[in-house]
């Protein structure tokens, strides 16, 4: 999941960041209101976690913008502004959530599987494919019974494969999702990824489509 973070504090933003990318999150983190706006805008995020006191233009003003100019990605709102009139109309102008600062940041990830359900029209933390079968909350990985040790991109890249099994997901869709879209990497970092994850479930659970990416049958094998 590639996430935008937009938070100006820059100790909490840090802890923050650290936080999602030990859970496998791709984060792109943003410290300017107009900077942010352009970013939900221009990229694919999956999520957006929003500061409203926000330098440049305040995150209240980003939200409204952002839903005005058609951007559907889930935003929660993270601030320190608790009267219930503040949720009330950050809810009505297109939140997805709010979250009143201080959190513990296992309630932030706790939210964000909760939202990723959502949208997903789950109601558990678990995506299964035939005899595979992933744990959002611990983790875990089951292939044909047994436990499978992933990195933190292996399983990054196994959850967005899995989140649309059977439909072929784009290359840069994967890159964007894995590095950030504005990440430098090597032409073949995703097919060295794609191979070490093969290498531990089998060679026929990821299908390479040419021209256009991969695919994880809805009963890989």
């Amino acid at each position: 999941m590639h996430i935008i973070l937009v938070e100006d504090d820059a100790q909490l933003g840090d802890a923050i960041r650290r936080a999602l990318e030990r859970l496998a999150y791709t984060i792109s983190w943003f410290r300017d209101g107009n900077e942010a706006l352009a970013a939900m805008r221009e990229h694919e995020a999956d999520l957006v976690l929003l500061d409203l006191g926000l330098p440049g233009k305040d995150g209240m003003d980003v939200l409204v913008e952002a839903r005005q100019s058609r951007v559907t990605t889930p935003v929660i709102v993270m601030s320190a502004r608790e009267a219930l009139d503040s949720r009330i109309r950050v809810l009505d102008a297109g939140a997805d959530d709010y979250l009143v600062k201080p959190f513990h940041l296992d309630e932030l990830a706790a939210r964000i599987r909760s939202l990723a359900r959502r949208v997903r029209g789950e109601a558990v933390n678990r995506l299964d494919a035939g005899a595979l079968s992933l744990d959002l909350g611990t983790w875990e990985v089951i292939w044909h019974g047994d436990k499978v040790d992933l990195t933190r991109r292996e399983f990054a890249l196994l959850q967005a494969l899995m989140e649309r099994a059977g439909r072929i997901v784009r290359r840069e869709a994967l890159e964007t999702s894995l590095y950030g879209p504005d990440a430098a990497m090597s032409s073949s970092a995703l097919e060295v990824l794609v191979h070490a994850l093969r290498r531990k479930l089998s060679h026929d659970a990821i299908q390479t489509v040419r021209g256009f990416g991969y695919m994880l049958p809805r009963e890989p094998r």
